[in-house]
């Protein structure tokens, strides 16, 4: 009976890929030349996912808390690694990153945990954390990423600042403060219209596996403001910590931002 269930499954997800072929189909046909980066990325997601699969399943059945801590870790490393790939030329890229998204996993999963909404297990720290993780690590691409682009863009104002006599924290603030709302809105946006516009991830998937649907919405409950404090904690930090980044000891832009 395991075996069908696991060959249905298998055939559903391959059929699902027919919605992947749609998407490669608008791309040619409105020539976005995302045909390669659509195939690379279901190729990564069935390999990581399967891998990920065997990775927690045996996790479970060693029942240590250790070992969970250290996957976190893993995760944690490779989201700081991602994000500061997609800001590469920001000096020190890689350590606020990894730092960011290590300080929003640490402070929600630890809060909860200390609050005991969830018990200290690996069923709940694992996906769980790897929410909390992987939209940290989304926000904190997105905030280095919009600094960069706009320190870049308004480097005059930024001069302009300076010469007045404002420090680097104070005439790169504006700028911060827009990237910090740019990374924030959509997941406020979203937890505004949760229940209305659609039903998230969490909830819809513990219904479809015949929850119910009161607990379902404890869970997702828990998961929204999750994902609310974590982002928040993740985006502001490296938003806080990155404009040393863009100056040196003398309060000046650094060479690398007057390039074209």
């Amino acid at each position: 009976m395991g075996d069908v269930q696991g060959l249905s499954t298998l055939v559903s997800g391959l059929l699902a890929l027919a919605l992947v072929a749609v998407a490669v189909a608008l791309s040619l046909w409105q020539r976005l030349e995302l045909e390669k980066d659509l195939g690379i990325a279901v190729v990564r997601s069935f390999v990581q996912l399967a891998a990920i699969g065997y990775v927690i399943n045996f996790i479970f059945g060693l029942e240590g808390v250790g070992y969970v801590v250290l996957l976190l870790a893993a995760m944690v490393g490779f989201a700081g690694w991602t994000s500061s790939r997609r800001s590469a030329e920001v000096p020190g890229a890689l350590p606020l990153a990894t730092g960011a998204v290590a300080l929003a996993a640490l402070c929600t999963l630890g809060l909860l945990l200390l609050l005991g909404v969830i018990p200290p297990t690996a069923r709940y720290l694992i996906p769980l954390g790897g929410m909390v993780i992987g939209n940290s690590m989304n926000a904190t691409s997105l905030t280095l990423v919009r600094v960069r682009d706009d320190v870049r863009e308004q480097r005059d104002k930024v001069e302009a600042a300076l010469a007045l006599g404002a420090t680097g924290r104070v005439a790169l603030s504006p700028i911060v403060k827009s990237s910090l709302k740019s990374a924030l809105i959509p997941l406020i946006d979203s937890t505004k219209t949760a229940g209305i516009v659609f039903l998230p991830g969490a909830m819809a998937g513990m219904i479809i596996g015949g929850a119910d649907p009161l607990e379902a919405v404890r869970l997702q409950m828990v998961v929204l403001y999750m994902l609310l404090g974590s982002v928040s904690i993740a985006a502001i930090s490296v938003g806080l910590l990155s404009y040393r980044s863009f100056f040196n000891a003398r309060h000046q832009l650094r060479e690398w931002l007057h390039g074209d």
